[in-house]
């Protein structure tokens, strides 16, 4: 059975996600933040050695890093659903999105995030990482531009990906500037599965 390590406000919320999606049985066993540091609690060291969520189980494999994960739960358990066709141009694009989610995406949020907490700021380095957010906030906005979705008309795994990075960014950044980013995230959380993981997986501060 697949069996998801879950911790509150984390990207493991987008694997419950996907796995609502295609309909699929598994378990949750959950974890909490510590509420004054937000960090992973200990508990997760005895699942693997980094404490880091999200981890999935499936039998005796062990499975960490949310992309390698969902790309996991699409290969061995999706019947083809929500991935192209392995020898398709589409499924080089849809790798691309998915590596990128954790990639290039995230680099220049989580530098926002880590040098907003030093005490002045980050000041002298917050115009690079602001001229960096625009860049890749516009590349992804203008990826969604013919049909609203990462593989264009098409709704795949590679928008479960790209939920995260996309989620944060009006709390580091803005998505003013990036309306079809904007409309994804609205449209992501319209999903009937998306809503049932929010059930399953409990405070999710990045929704609505």
């Amino acid at each position: 059975m697949l069996t998801v390590h879950h911790l509150n406000n984390s990207r493991s919320q987008r694997v419950l996600w996907l796995l609502e999606e295609l309909g699929l049985e598994y378990g949750i066993i959950r974890h909490e933040r510590d509420a004054e540091t937000n960090l992973a609690p200990p508990a997760l060291l005895d699942v693997h050695p980094l404490g880091k969520s999200p981890v999935l189980t499936d039998g005796d494999r062990t499975i960490i890093e949310s992309s390698a994960i969902i790309d996991y739960i699409v290969r061995r358990h999706g019947d083809g659903r929500l991935a192209p066709e392995p020898a398709s141009d589409a499924h080089e694009q849809y790798l691309q999105w998915l590596h990128y989610a954790e990639g290039s995406a995230m680099l220049p949020l989580m530098l926002r995030m880590y040098t907003g907490r030093l005490p002045d700021g980050g000041e002298a380095l917050q115009p690079r990482i602001t001229a960096e957010l625009d860049r890749h906030l516009g590349h992804m906005d203008g990826a969604l531009a013919n049909g609203g979705w990462f593989l264009g008309e098409d709704f795949s795994a590679a928008d479960v990906a790209m939920s995260f990075p996309v989620e944060i960014a009006p709390l580091l950044h803005t998505l003013e500037p990036f309306p079809n980013l904007a409309a994804f995230r609205e449209r992501i959380q319209a999903r009937p599965a998306y809503r049932r993981a929010l059930e399953q997986g409990g405070t999710y501060a990045f929704a609505g």
